[in-house]
C-alpha cells in the first residue's frame, strides 16, 4: 500500500484522536418532550440524526438513529411499491422482532439482515440481503404471495413469511411498529396501484416516505475537476487485490454519476451513508444504517497513512461537526475518494488531498484476510 503524504496525516492526526477517543457522553442523544402517539423523540436531528430522525423511545423502548433509519428505508420501499400502509407495519414488526431493525451480519444458522433471511431458504445470497432495499423487497414479494395477508390476525401474516420457531413475538410489537411507521408515511393508507402499463403518468405521482431530519449529510469540499474528473476513473486505476476490498470498491464506483438523494440506499439513487452500505453489503458485510452509526462501525484506523481501499473516511460536511461528522466517503486506493456528494453533484470521485485536512475519523469495517499489495 502506498503510503499518504506526511502532510496529509500531520493535517488529520489531531482530528482522528478527538473523534476516535469521543466519550460515550458526549455522543449520547438528550431527552426531549416531544411525542407522537407512543413515540417519544429523543432530540436526534442536531446531534446527527439522518433520514430516520435519530433516536426515539417507542412505549419505553429506545430505537436509536440507526434502527430507525432502517424502519424509514423500509417504510420508504412500501411507499415506492404502493402498497397498503399496513404492509409497512408488518414489515417494521417482523424487523423489531428479528433484528431489533439492525442490519446484523449473524443470526440462528446462516441467519442475516434485517428479517435475519436464510441464503439456504432461497431467500437471495449473503451480498443481497444484507442490503436492506433488496431484504424489504424479499419480504413484501413473500406476503403479497399469501392470500388475505391483510386481514389476517395480528402476528399471523408475519409468522406465515418468516415460520419462525417462536410465532407469538410478532403481534405484540405491532402497535410499536404502527407508531414508528406513522413518522413517515405520507398520503392514504391504501394507495392507488401503479399503472399496469408502468407508465407513471397514467397513474398517480412517486410517493417517497417522509424523513425524520432535513438533508445533513452533503460535502462542502470544493470539487476542483482538473485534479480528478469526477465522473471517470483515471488512466491506470486498478481495483485492490484482496476480493472483500474490490467487491466494495467497484460496487460504489460503479454507482458514480447517479444522483444523490437523502435517506437513499440504491439502486436508483444513494445518500452519502447509503452508498457505504450497500457497497459493503455487496462484499457480503453488513453496515449499520447513516453516518452517525457508522462512525462506530469497524474499528477505527488511527491516521490516513494506514488508509486501506474500503476504509470509510468521515468529515463535518456542510452540516455537521468533528464530534459529529456530517458526509462520508469510501477510500477507493490511488488517492481516490467515491463519495454522495449532494443533490446538486451526485456520486463523484474526488482526491483524497482535497479531504485529507478535513478527515476527522477513519473506519475499517471489515478485516481483509490478505491485504491487497497496493493503496
Amino acid at each position: 500500500m502506498e503510503p499518504a503524504s506526511s502532510n496529509a496525516i500531520a493535517g488529520v492526526a489531531a482530528a482522528l484522536a478527538a473523534v476516535v477517543a469521543v466519550p460515550v457522553a458526549a455522543l449520547s442523544i438528550a431527552v426531549a418532550a416531544v411525542t407522537t402517539g407512543s413515540v417519544v423523540e429523543l432530540g436526534g436531528c442536531d446531534q446527527g440524526g439522518g433520514a430516520g430522525g435519530g433516536s426515539v423511545l417507542v412505549d419505553q423502548q429506545r430505537v436509536g438513529a440507526s434502527e430507525m433509519d432502517i424502519a424509514r428505508t423500509i417504510v420508504d420501499v412500501v411507499q415506492q411499491r404502493r402498497l397498503p400502509r399496513k404492509a409497512a407495519v408488518l414489515a417494521v414488526a417482523t424487523a423489531m422482532v428479528e433484528s431489533g431493525l439492525r442490519n446484523l451480519n449473524y443470526g440462528d444458522r446462516d441467519s442475516l439482515g434485517v428479517f435475519q433471511q436464510r441464503p439456504s431458504q432461497g431467500w437471495g445470497t449473503a451480498e443481497q440481503i444484507l442490503n436492506p432495499v433488496y431484504a424489504t423487497n424479499k419480504f413484501l414479494d413473500s406476503l403479497l404471495s399469501i392470500p388475505g395477508w391483510d386481514t389476517m390476525e395480528p402476528g399471523k401474516a408475519e409468522q406465515a413469511v418468516q415460520r419462525s420457531g417462536f410465532p407469538d413475538r410478532y403481534a405484540p410489537k405491532e402497535p410499536q411498529a404502527a407508531d414508528i411507521v406513522a413518522k413517515f408515511w405520507t398520503g392514504p393508507d391504501n394507495p392507488a396501484p401503479p399503472p399496469v402499463d408502468g407508465n407513471p403518468g397514467n397513474g398517480a405521482q412517486q410517493v417517497s416516505a417522509k424523513t425524520g431530519c432535513s438533508d445533513r449529510g452533503g460535502s462542502n469540499i470544493p470539487v476542483d475537476p482538473g485534479k480528478v474528473d469526477p465522473a471517470k476513473l483515471p488512466p491506470g486505476y486498478t481495483l485492490p487485490t484482496n476480493p472483500r476490498q474490490a467487491a466494495a470498491v467497484s460496487f460504489a464506483l460503479a454507482q458514480l454519476g447517479k444522483p444523490y438523494v437523502w435517506g437513499g440506499k440504491g439502486p436508483n439513487s444513494y445518500d452519502c451513508s447509503g452508498l457505504m452500505l450497500a457497497a459493503w453489503a455487496t462484499a457480503g458485510v453488513g453496515i449499520p444504517a447513516g453516518t452517525a452509526s457508522q462512525i462506530h462501525a469497524g474499528h477505527a484506523v488511527p491516521n490516513l497513512g494506514q488508509a486501506q481501499p474500503g476504509d470509510l473516511l468521515f468529515i463535518p460536511g456542510a452540516n455537521g461537526s468533528a464530534r459529529n461528522p456530517g458526509h462520508v466517503g469510501m477510500y477507493a486506493g490511488h488517492g481516490l475518494i467515491v463519495n454522495a456528494y449532494d443533490e446538486s453533484k451526485g456520486i463523484i470521485l474526488e482526491p483524497l488531498s482535497a479531504w485529507a485536512n478535513q478527515i476527522v475519523a477513519i473506519r475499517r469495517v471489515a478485516e481483509p484476510s490478505t491485504v491487497g499489495s497496493h493503496d
